[in-house]
């Protein structure tokens, strides 16, 4: 939700709105798809239950999320300065 108010969505949305956004807005791959779908899985698991998150699944959230703030924040400053 951050990254895509961040990058332009409007504040206040439901959360598959942000993931649309950041789709129709290029920031996340081709392929990445079913990555953005794993992580809103999990989301809203861990809204709407009490319930620990196992490591796997929390190593796969967190490998995708540094891959997109990377692409979003890291990868532009790069190229700029070569």
């Amino acid at each position: 939700m951050n990254v895509a108010v961040a990058e332009g969505a409007k504040p206040g949305e439901h959360f598959i709105v942000y993931v649309n956004y950041l789709d129709s807005s290029g920031y996340i791959p081709p392929k990445g798809k079913p990555w953005v779908d794993r992580i809103r899985d999990l989301g809203n698991i861990a809204t709407h239950e009490i319930k620990i998150t196992n490591q796997p699944d929390a190593e796969q959230a967190l490998t995708f999320i540094e891959m997109l703030l990377s692409f979003v924040y890291e990868m532009p400053g790069r190229l700029a300065n070569p």
